[in-house]
């Protein structure tokens, strides 16, 4: 992994100066900070400071941000935590920061709560997700960057197979993962894909909203929710009287979500959206668990007829130090449909596993093709594997089929 910036990590420090102790750098005024909080807050105001320390964050390529009481903060890159050398964050700071930060029509919700989302901007910076909350009594930030770029399929590293999923013309489709896994991300580049290249009327329900997309060839609306909507309830009433060819949900949450998405499915929208399951087979489970159980009988065969499908993302360390997506396919073939309606839920991974003519892929058949390639190593890509003894067999030329069989 390749490390941060010098000028990010706290094992540095400046040369002293005469009548001044030897003291860390922090890069964010250009001059050196005392150490006591308060005193370096006369140097800058704490939104400045606040908002350097999100410039160098992006400069430094920090994928997520975290501020607490009391600790020094953190920046993620490549994966791996970093503590920076700033001021330690007081709760007189971070009580300021707070106040300024969120929102005039969250605050009554923050109030009461405790905790929200919502996205913040800083121009010249960018974008950031950002989830305020409290821990120990006192204020704490999760913030993730979200790139204003919205990357393509290329840039990406995603599949062709993803492109014809995206010009679908009706059904649903989920990008699912855990969290971090990149599913906004590919969510954003098929709407984008769409943008480019068909003139469609896209809505976008989210919550907040990440990437800002302009209209190209397509008409994009996007809500926030909070600020444009009251909930997304609320807006999954209203939405097919927006006369919409693509609904994106930013999360499917319940089964009020789930029953607006097969709906507007049935009558012949495209419903996109992501889901938080580590497989593509995990997420018809989790889809039915929405559901009570006198229900799920009904939804998996309304599901059957309306899912298009299912695409699940693992981020994998490249062998150049950088991340790239593996892959889970899977597409309502007829042999998928028929085995939804036959609750056949626990075949649904060997009948991935054996369409790869229909598109589909395992996430064994991905980090093998990816580690072919020279693009991951063995040993990263059994970390991320479904099955390790299975894929450890593939590198050795060993294939079994369903019966457990070797088939080469």
């Amino acid at each position: 992994m390749a490390l941060p910036p010098r000028s990010l990590r706290r094992d540095r420090k400046l040369p002293t100066e005469r009548g001044r102790r030897d003291q860390p750098d922090c890069r964010f005024c250009g001059d050196y900070f005392p150490a006591d909080f308060y005193q370096a807050l006369s140097y800058v105001s704490a939104m400045e400071l606040f908002h350097k320390i999100l410039k160098i964050s992006v400069e430094g390529g920090a994928s997520d941000i975290h501020i607490k009481v009391g600790t020094p903060v953190i920046f993620r890159i490549n994966r791996e935590l970093i503590s920076i050398e700033c001021p330690v964050p007081t709760e007189q700071w971070m009580n300021t920061v707070v106040d300024k930060l969120t929102p005039v029509h969250l605050k009554k919700k923050l109030e009461e709560d405790r905790e929200v989302d919502f996205s913040y901007y800083v121009p010249e910076v960018g974008r950031f997700r950002t989830n305020l909350f409290q821990q120990r009594g006192s204020w704490a930030l999760a913030m993730r960057h979200v790139k204003s770029h919205v990357a393509s399929f290329e840039e990406l590293g995603l599949l062709e197979q993803i492109k014809t999923i995206a010009e679908a013309p009706r059904g649903i489709v989920l990008v699912a993962g855990s969290t971090g896994s990149g599913k906004s991300t590919t969510l954003a580049a098929m709407i984008e894909h769409i943008n480019a290249n068909f003139k469609k009327h896209i809505i976008t329900l989210e919550d907040p909203i990440e990437f800002v997309f302009e209209d190209n060839q397509s008409v994009i609306e996007q809500r926030e929710v909070g600020l444009d909507t009251v909930s997304f309830h609320h807006a999954l009433k209203h939405v097919l009287r927006q006369d919409p060819d693509i609904i994106m949900l930013g999360e499917m949450r319940d089964d009020i979500s789930f029953g607006a998405a097969m709906s507007a499915a049935d009558t012949g929208h495209l419903v996109v959206s992501t889901l938080h399951t580590t497989t593509a087979a995990q997420s018809i489970t989790r889809i039915l668990d929405f559901f009570k159980a006198d229900e799920r009988e009904q939804v998996r065969r309304q599901l059957a007829g309306t899912l298009r499908a299912v695409i699940c993302q693992r981020m994998v360390p490249t062998v150049e130090g950088k991340m790239t997506p593996a892959l889970e396919i899977m597409i309502n073939s007829p042999l998928i449909k028929k085995m939804l309606e036959e609750n056949r839920l626990d075949k649904l991974t060997a009948a991935i596993e054996t369409s790869a003519d229909d598109g589909m892929l395992t996430f064994n058949q991905s980090l093998f093709n990816l580690v072919k390639a020279g693009r991951v190593s063995e040993k990263e890509a059994l970390g991320k594997a479904s099955n390790p003894q299975a894929l450890e067999m593939n590198f050795k030329g060993i294939f079994l089929n369903e019966g457990g069989r070797i088939v080469s």
